[in-house]
């Protein structure tokens, strides 16, 4: 019997997922703001609360995103990784700084403590890969100049939480400096041996996988993709980052077929994913903190929006490029309910859980309706950046004008003064 309201849950939820993006497509809008609201309506304190599917959809949800970022991966080779990592250093520290430091002011102002805004930083500080290669890959933005730009701060921002979970951590169970600096050690080492075999050992990766048969390649890259993940997770790094290297690692025509047999797994448990974000917040939760989350929402958007900007200049994109790769930063997802819910699992403040779950909730919908908007409001920027700097160019026109005709006593230049006698 338990196993039956477990299909038909499962059956109720695809299902709805499958209507919901059709209604996406109808109105050509993103298909992910209906699917976070769908799992609050369905989610714990919502209108029809599921039970029996949960554990399903939790590990469907984790799958999702392991899914997302290994299909990113394929974009890209190790060498181009390295290389654009290189030259994105300084966007990325630049990302840190701007996107950490509106969690820090706020866990001050609101008297946490210095432990709280260091689980606040990292709450506004990273954006959702998920989300983002999801809106990225629905809008057609994955062959764009900007991406690689875009790619290279959610890199940066996965390897700098490889470094941040495991001192947050230690923070919250106030363990030695020993005992951090151990967990982050081994956290660096697995990222430089995944990293290693991807650049060095990328043909003996696809030789491994490669076979004539749809379905043996389909199961061995997935086992591999999830195994790899798993193994980093299990090691204190991102599940995501192992899943974007091992897509990375593979190339050619053989990244092509598997990104064609995977990408209808991806978008199943993509969907769920999100479903799930919203399954794990108690609507009755967030009115309390709205006004507090809705401020640093804005700040975080106007944060981000500037990141995408000074990484997208770095490498010569134009205005349209820089407001969709800022836009495409803009929502926050899974890292930040993980690092919130570390802090509320070691007591430091039992208000950081929904302070964190308002706030995603507001950027993971607004996000990809911004990263829509994206273009429009570049065209609007270049607009009245080409009347200003045509009324530059009056102005110059008129000040040589100025020099050589002075004006008169009334300040009225002689020859226009003229010119409008002449105006019958």
């Amino acid at each position: 019997m338990h196993s039956a309201i477990q299909l038909i849950e499962l059956g109720a939820i695809i299902l709805a997922l499958g209507l919901l993006g059709a209604v996406a497509n109808r109105f050509s809008i993103s298909a992910i703001p209906l699917y976070l609201i769908a799992g609050l309506a369905f989610g714990s304190g919502g209108v029809l609360p599921l039970g029996a599917s949960e554990e399903f959809v939790a590990i469907g949800a984790e799958v999702g995103v392991i899914l997302l970022l290994f299909t990113l991966g394929l974009e890209y080779t190790a060498g181009e990784l390295v290389g654009t990592l290189r030259t994105s250093a300084p966007s990325g520290l630049a990302d840190l700084v701007l996107n950490a430091a509106p969690g820090v002011i706020a866990a001050f102002l609101l008297g946490w403590g210095p432990v709280a805004a260091v689980a606040m930083g990292g709450v506004t500080y990273v954006t959702s890969s998920g989300i983002t290669a999801k809106v990225m890959g629905d809008l057609g933005w994955l062959g764009n100049r900007e991406t690689p730009a875009v790619l290279s701060i959610l890199v940066f921002e996965d390897l700098a939480m490889a470094a941040y979970l495991p001192i947050l951590t230690a923070l919250l169970a106030g363990a030695s400096l020993a005992a951090g600096a151990t967990t982050l050690g081994i956290a660096a080492a697995t990222i430089a041996v995944i990293l290693l075999i991807a650049l060095r050992h990328g043909a003996l990766v696809e030789r491994f996988v490669a076979s004539p048969s749809d379905e043996v390649l389909l199961l061995k890259v997935l086992g591999l993709v999830v195994l790899v993940a798993g193994l980093a997770q299990q090691l204190q790094v991102s599940a995501a980052v192992g899943a974007f290297l091992v897509g990375i690692a593979l190339s050619g025509p053989l990244a092509h077929t598997a990104q064609e047999l995977l990408s209808p797994l991806r978008d199943l448990f993509a969907a769920v994913f999100f479903v799930f974000f919203g399954l794990h917040t108690d609507p009755g939760d967030l009115p309390p903190v709205l006004g507090a989350a809705a401020l640093l929402a804005v700040a975080g958007t106007a944060t981000k929006l500037a990141s995408g900007w000074i990484a997208a200049r770095r490498v010569g994109v134009g205005t349209t490029g820089r407001m969709r790769a800022g836009a495409a930063l803009v929502p926050r997802g899974e890292f930040n309910i993980v690092i919130a819910g570390l802090a509320v699992a070691a007591g430091i403040n039992p208000q950081i859980g929904p302070l964190a779950a308002a706030y995603v909730l507001i950027l993971a919908v607004a996000g990809p309706l911004l990263a829509r908007a994206a273009v429009p409001v570049a065209r609007v920027l270049q607009r009245r950046g080409k009347r200003s700097d045509q009324a530059a160019d009056q102005a110059q026109t008129d000040g040589d004008a100025a020099a050589v005709d002075p004006p008169d006593e009334d300040g009225v230049h002689g020859h226009t003064l003229r010119h409008a006698e002449e105006i019958p």
